[in-house]
């Protein structure tokens, strides 16, 4: 409730509207739903307005269905829903987290142990093109951080980072001996 949503031009607003009409329809869409699911409680927030410009305020919502499509789709706004698990099933619900989505674009993880911090990152690390640990996952940061998803959320090229320019290019290997050949065996087929 803190967290002021607002044009831009006031420099106290923590975010401002969304993009555009279509985007606007696509997360008040995923809103809607969690109002209507079975399988989910809007937390907090929940609420839109497109009168004036594209606003959706910060909305989290509880599913206790980590297979429903509010759960598992990327979104793109400000919606995050959150799915709580016994303690006893950490590491199953890990392992289901890549496997009940296709996307791969940004997870994080926060925890106060660092063994469980290591392990899970362990098991985590390929359902996110860029994965935080204890840290805001609000995707790179940029010119100073590559970032790319994976799966059906890009291409993991890393836009940023020193590999992006193959993307531009045809990497191509070249290589010259310069003692001449006299057989095509190697050293070790020799008896």
């Amino acid at each position: 409730k803190t967290l002021k949503v607002g044009p831009v031009t006031e420099f106290d607003s923590f975010m401002s509207a969304v993009i555009d009409k279509k985007s606007f329809d696509r997360i008040s869409g995923y809103i809607d739903h969690a109002k209507s699911s079975p399988n989910t409680t809007i937390v907090a927030g929940g609420k839109y307005d497109d009168s004036v410009g594209y606003f959706v305020e910060p909305t989290v919502v509880h599913t206790t269905d980590p297979t429903d499509r509010i759960f598992k789709e990327e979104i793109f706004g400000p919606v995050v829903t959150v799915f709580v698990y016994p303690d006893q099933k950490v590491e199953s619900t890990m392992k289901s987290i890549g496997e009940h989505t296709p996307y791969a674009l940004t997870g994080a993880l926060y925890c106060n142990d660092q063994n469980f911090a290591d392990m899970a990152t362990e098991t985590l690390k390929g359902t996110a093109g860029n994965f935080y640990v204890n840290d805001k996952s609000t995707g790179s940061v940029v010119g100073q951080q590559p970032f790319g998803g994976a799966r059906l959320s890009g291409t993991n090229d890393k836009a940023g980072g020193p590999h992006y320019m193959l993307k531009w290019a045809s990497a191509q290997s070249i290589k010259q001996t310069f003692v001449p050949l006299h057989d095509v065996g190697y050293p070790y087929m020799k008896s």
